[in-house]
């Protein structure tokens, strides 16, 4: 799993909060968090509407809810309509970091199908932000991290193990909170 290449490679006390979407069956309870926890000493739980975000911890959307980030810290759920047929979605995900957090943002597009996200990572970029590709070589599905590609918004495109390492040399550096 491409998540817990990444995760496992950051410390125990990475200095920044990390929200995931994963597009995940609806229909089943999701045991994301519970399997990402095994892999790494982050705190890894399934994100609740309204709660803060706070460094070292890994939010996960739950099934069927769009994930955002408020300028407050805190993180909204809706389940409003699907946005390039899922739900959650990268784009609202991203867009909602980049407003919240502007050049401090990292986006990171990880191997998935389809071209969710790439409204997300120009939105990122606009803003300052840094936006991170997983490679075509590692990737067992290139759609996202190639439409986001060709979208002109990658600052980065790197091989899986290569994106922890990355994450952490940009967040020690002060680029990024979030």
């Amino acid at each position: 799993i491409a998540l817990s290449t990444v995760l496992s490679s950051l410390p125990d006390h990475f200095p920044a909060s990390i929200v995931i979407v994963q597009h995940l069956d609806p229909r089943h309870r999701s045991l994301m968090a519970v399997i990402l926890s095994r892999r790494t000493s982050l705190q890894v739980k399934e994100a609740v509407d309204g709660s803060m975000l706070e460094a070292d911890g890994v939010y996960i959307a739950p099934p069927n809810q769009h994930m955002l980030v408020n300028p407050d810290g805190t993180i909204s759920l809706t389940q409003s309509e699907l946005v390039h047929f899922v739900r959650p979605s990268a784009d609202l995900l991203f867009e909602s970091v980049a407003a919240s957090h502007k050049e401090r943002a990292i986006a990171v597009v990880l191997s998935g199908t389809g071209s969710d996200g790439v409204m997300g990572v120009q939105a990122i970029k606009k803003m300052g932000g840094t936006v991170i590709a997983q490679d075509k070589e590692t990737a067992e599905f290139f759609g996202m991290p190639e439409a986001a590609i060709h979208s002109g918004s990658v600052d980065f495109i790197l091989p899986l193990e290569e994106i922890g390492p990355a994450l952490l040399t940009l967040v020690m550096h002060g680029k990024a909170g979030e």
